[in-house]
């Protein structure tokens, strides 16, 4: 299901857009301020962002701006009030994809998204997050709370791996099987023990990396196992 992070603090409005799009097949969370949805972002990465202009907490440019500086390729649409021409310059000046003029039409918002989406389909599957944790594929970097992670390149290919299987236990033998170290020798399980115990030192113990004893390792979204 393509989640979409939206940013509106009108709850008629959100509530229309939401329940629509829901139907069509997206997952739409609202965030009524900025600063909820900036939070949000911190934990995870959705496959796009709409945000409103105006929001009590500020105007989204800036969030955009925050957003570029992180996800340089995450789809951002700009819904602005019709004709002002000053939202739509400073909004691509700030990194947005699109916009639409309010007041639209769902089935407008709708199509802008699917070929928003068309577009930049590989750039947003470039991104994998969890737990705070973030995986930029394209240029292999390791970001924690917006911390730069330095890993090696086994210690990436373990958490690639792993990220990539996100929500579903993968056992040691899985691990060894498909992830090699540095020079193509294979990983025995001792060794395997010893560098995800480095990995976690270097995620600051994230607690969306569990142990199953006896079995593997699963990574796990908090924010879906508190239902936010």
């Amino acid at each position: 299901m393509i989640e979409l992070y939206y940013a509106e603090d009108d709850p008629a409005i959100a509530g229309n857009v939401k329940e629509y799009l829901e139907q069509r097949g997206f997952k739409v969370k609202v965030f009524p301020a900025l600063g909820q949805l900036r939070e949000a972002l911190a934990c995870r990465v959705p496959a796009m962002v709409l945000l409103d202009w105006n929001m009590p907490d500020g105007q989204g440019d800036s969030l955009c701006r925050w957003i570029r500086s992180r996800w340089r390729e995450l789809p951002v649409i700009f819904l602005t009030v019709r004709g002002d021409a000053q939202d739509i310059v400073e909004g691509f000046a700030s990194g947005a994809d699109d916009y639409v003029a309010k007041p639209f039409a769902l089935e407008v918002l709708h199509s802008r998204i699917q070929a928003l989406l068309r577009r930049t389909k590989a750039a947003s599957d470039a991104y994998l997050s969890c737990g705070g944790i973030f995986l930029d594929q394209s240029r292999r970097a390791v970001f924690c709370q917006s911390e730069d992670i330095i890993l090696s390149a086994a210690g990436y290919q373990r958490l690639l791996y792993l990220m990539q299987n996100k929500g579903r236990t993968v056992t040691r033998e899985g691990i060894l099987a498909q992830v090699w170290d540095v020079k193509g020798s294979y990983v025995n399980d001792n060794t395997l023990t010893v560098t995800m115990k480095r990995l976690r030192d270097k995620l600051h113990q994230p607690a969306c990396l569990k142990t199953i004893r006896s079995v593997g390792y699963r990574m796990e979204d908090r924010m879906e196992d508190e239902g936010i």
